[in-house]
């Protein structure tokens, strides 16, 4: 009997021998997803350190370049849109050569162009590579939910996900926190190309820890079959929802981040480079709230996380209005922590939601993640138009309009109709 083509290998199956059904995902304890976590984790770190080093550097590069405090975003948004854009390519893609192929790709690719970011000589020639390196670091962001998805189990997708958001948390403030460093002993040039060098260590790891794909299928090739797959993403109420709220909630969080730095470079604080950059180091809790939450929504279901984790970003928000240091880092940790508790369950909210109906899991994450760095560079950018018009409080006012839609859309979702069985509940909470 030919095996089912849902659950095809890429090439080979487990033992090597074509022809046999393709191994069921990887459960805890296994090597395999040891293995797979953290190779992720890893991928998932680089990624997005080398995405935002430029984000406490943004008061150094407006003056070495003589460039406004909004223009200076630009360093920041061409990468988030060129990212965003990639994925448009990257996810279909993936569906034909498969994910560990892209992965790969991805991260020398980034890895390399950061380092010719670092030699740029004019403004205009940095931000044009910041976009191609956009593109170039699509390629991981675009499969590592799917791949999730497909190579493990149900029982551990949850601790996954949430782990590798975790990954993502960090690279976020491992960037930001060497950037600011190396910015310190030698200019935003060092601190790029610091932060690329690592990038290449990485992704060596990486080739040797993650393993291929057991359970990847290939999709029909051409438009017609890549249009009905785009359709299927763009065509179910909950998925929109969580696409737009993607939106809200990233731009909300850029905001905060890219305006902070300028509010740590101003009075009262008068930080330099180095100092300011410290406060990045909040980000670690986004590392323990993601798989915290992932953890909990195994247990309660996403519908109860999701509108908590954005609550809390709304609290974190109104807390940075504080003018004593110490209560702004503590408001900035809040809203960390909302940030990417509900970022992690929403993620994979999305690629459960997508394979229980039937659609293309790459193409879903795709499109949320589409949404999500479209909020990055949109929000990104309003945050300097915000900062330069009313300083601290009308960023505040800007993310509160923001994490207040993204909470009314959270809350709706609740409503939404599952698509996976009542009884018994499965991991992961209901689609």
């Amino acid at each position: 009997m030919p095996r089912d083509p849902a659950r095809r290998a890429s090439g080979e199956d487990a033992s090597g021998a074509p022809g046999a059904a393709a191994p069921e995902g990887y459960r805890a304890g296994e090597p395999g997803l040891r293995r797979a976590s953290t190779a992720l984790f890893l991928a998932g770190l680089v990624t997005f350190a080398l995405l935002y080093v430029p984000q406490p550097l943004l008061p150094v590069l407006a003056e070495d370049f003589a460039v406004s405090a909004g223009a200076s975003t630009l360093a920041l948004s061409a990468a988030t849109a060129g990212l965003a854009g990639g994925l448009l390519v990257t996810a279909p893609l993936s569906e034909r050569v498969g994910r560990t192929r892209m992965v790969h790709a991805s991260l020398l690719a980034s890895s390399v162009l950061g380092l010719a970011c670092a030699a740029a000589p004019t403004w205009s020639s940095l931000v044009a590579l910041r976009g191609v390196q956009g593109l170039a670091l699509a390629g991981l962001p675009a499969v590592a939910i799917a791949y999730l998805r497909e190579e493990v189990h149900s029982s551990a997708a949850g601790w996954a996900t949430g782990l590798y958001v975790g990954g993502n948390a960090l690279g976020g403030m491992t960037g930001r926190l060497v950037g600011a460093g190396l910015a310190e002993l030698g200019g935003w040039r060092l601190a790029t190309a610091g932060t690329a060098v690592l990038a290449l260590g990485v992704a060596a790891a990486v080739w040797r820890l993650l393993p291929p794909s057991r359970r990847f299928s290939p999709a029909p090739a051409g438009l017609r079959q890549l249009a009905r797959r785009t359709r299927g993403v763009l065509t179910d109420p909950a998925l929109l929802a969580l696409y737009a709220l993607a939106f809200l909630l990233m731009g909300a969080f850029v905001a905060v981040y890219n305006a902070m730095g300028f509010r740590l470079a101003a009075r009262p604080y008068d930080l330099g480079p180095g100092l300011a950059g410290l406060v990045f180091a909040v980000y670690a809790l986004g590392s323990v709230s993601s798989t915290t939450a992932g953890r909990l929504a195994d247990v309660v279901g996403r519908r109860t996380v999701v509108p908590v984790a954005v609550a809390v970003v709304l609290v974190g928000a109104l807390l940075t209005l504080a003018t004593p240091l110490w209560l702004v880092v503590v408001g900035l940790a809040v809203l960390t922590g909302g940030f990417f508790a509900a970022h992690g369950v929403a993620s994979g909210w999305v690629a459960a939601r997508a394979s229980a109906s039937g659609r293309a899991t790459a193409q879903a994450a795709s499109a949320y993640l589409v949404a999500y760095y479209a909020g990055s560079s949109v929000g990104g950018s309003v945050a300097g138009v915000a900062w330069g018009a009313a300083r601290w409080p009308g960023v505040v006012v800007l993310v509160g309009a923001c994490a207040g839609g993204a909470l009314v859309l959270a809350l709706l979702l609740r409503r939404t109709r599952s698509l996976l069985p009542a009884a018994p509940a499965p991991a992961g909470g209901a689609a």
